[in-house]
């Protein structure tokens, strides 16, 4: 490595770059997990320079009060937040729209880089796949300045798009899948949230299998807590008090939705709450028209997330079949945060149904199977004590193994392994 005299591999401090599409207050679920491990990182001592997306998520446009300028940079005691136009479309499913903002945000994010002068390492978060690649030629035209490169990849791009017939195109296919590999194998190391995507990872970059390691993401037990099911969302939605289910997440065409329909018309003493949005949202609502039990909340501040989940008696996961090997669903570990049972509907085999079986925070049935589905709801509602017996197994579970600082630390010592092998 070259940049930063002597990288700190003895135990000091690091200067650390970040690249990521979402950071608080930002509501994406990517953002609430990069923005912790920052926080983490900065309380373990180390400079962060993070490099980021003027709000944009819970309405597909910036936020009020944050447009104007291209880009803004904001000082903390940690580092600073530069902040780069994320170029968002209006149309969720246009694809070609989604590349070209994708584009213009890398771009301007690859320039917003090379600000901060030397680093001893970069985390780049995908997706967008681009990070890895952004943040890899920004390095280099620092003159290596940036040090080794982690990749941190939340779901697998292309093969999640691939599989729900989001892109068909193969030209497109074919392209995206060379940028894929090309990019894991810029990277020094290339970070995963589940054995199953670590399998994936390392059939594609042969040789180099050793690169691949698996970090989970995590939850805050302390910001999520156990709490009573009587509350003011409830109340602001006008749920009483008979049992609910709920559905909080990206409304998109990944999830199994239209199970929960199917389950609102075999189960009318329950309410279905599906809190969040997406591109899918709209197809569904229209398929829920006539649904009296079927609500559909949007997206809440990030501080009533223990409140929100606090109000369902049972939450579902639902991932479409052939999804749960490139796809980790990392709400379920929020769910089990709130002592609440949970039904998977996911592949056998894959990273939820293994975390509740060892946990013992839910149940999992077969993806995209409404009878499975209904049935195993169905006996929660009936049994509440079982439901609640789940809920807390579920918590204690996270409480013992996924805690922000465990993460935090094992991103540190990941990268001063790099450190010293570079050093070598």
């Amino acid at each position: 490595m070259s940049g930063s005299p002597s990288p700190s591999t003895t135990g000091g401090p690091l200067r650390l770059l970040v690249l990521c599409p979402h950071f608080a207050p930002d509501t994406a679920p990517t953002g609430v997990v990069m923005t912790r491990i920052v926080e983490e990182l900065a309380g373990r001592g180390h400079h962060v320079e993070v490099v980021t997306a003027l709000p944009w998520y819970r309405g597909h446009a910036i936020e009020p009060g944050w447009g104007g300028r291209p880009w803004r940079t904001e000082r903390t005691a940690w580092g600073r937040i530069h902040r780069v136009h994320p170029f968002p479309g209006g149309d969720k499913r246009n694809l070609a729209r989604r590349a070209v903002g994708f584009a213009g945000f890398s771009a301007l994010s690859g320039l917003r880089a090379l600000a901060p002068g030397p680093i001893d390492a970069t985390i780049a978060m995908s997706p967008p796949l681009t990070m890895g690649i952004t943040a890899w030629l920004a390095g280099g035209a620092a003159l290596g300045a940036h040090g080794p490169l982690v990749f941190n990849i939340q779901d697998v791009f292309p093969d999640a798009a691939v599989r729900t017939g989001a892109i068909t195109n193969r030209r497109v296919i074919a392209a995206l899948s060379w940028l894929e590999r090309f990019s894991y194998r810029r990277a020094a190391a290339v970070t995963v949230l589940s054995d199953d995507l670590a399998a994936n990872v390392r059939a594609k970059v042969p040789g180099r299998e050793s690169t691949v390691h698996v970090i989970p993401n995590f939850v805050d037990t302390v910001a999520i807590r156990p709490g009573r099911r009587e509350t003011s969302f409830r109340r602001q939605y006008g749920i009483g008090d008979e049992p609910v289910v709920m559905y909080a997440g990206n409304v998109g065409f990944s999830q199994s939705l239209t199970l929960l329909l199917d389950a609102a018309r075999q189960l009318p003493a329950a309410t279905f709450v599906i809190n969040g949005d997406g591109s899918a949202r709209a197809e569904l609502q229209a398929a829920a028209a006539g649904l009296g039990n079927v609500r559909f909340t949007g997206y809440q501040p990030a501080d009533r997330l223990a409140e929100v989940l606090a109000s369902a008696d049972v939450h579902v996961v639902p991932l479409r079949a052939g999804l749960g090997a490139v796809s980790v669903p990392s709400k379920t570990y929020s769910i089990m945060a709130a002592a609440r049972p949970v039904v998977a509907a996911i592949d056998a085999g894959t990273e939820v149904p293994r975390l509740l079986e060892a946990s013992g925070g839910g149940v999992a049935v077969p993806p995209d199977e409404s009878t499975a589905f209904v049935a195993a709801l169905a006996d929660l509602l009936g049994r509440p004590d079982r439901g609640a017996s789940l809920g807390a197994a579920g918590r204690r579970y996270v409480e013992q193994v996924a805690s922000p600082a465990a993460v935090a630390v094992a991103y540190e010592s990941l990268i001063r392994r790099l450190l010293a092998s570079d050093r070598r």
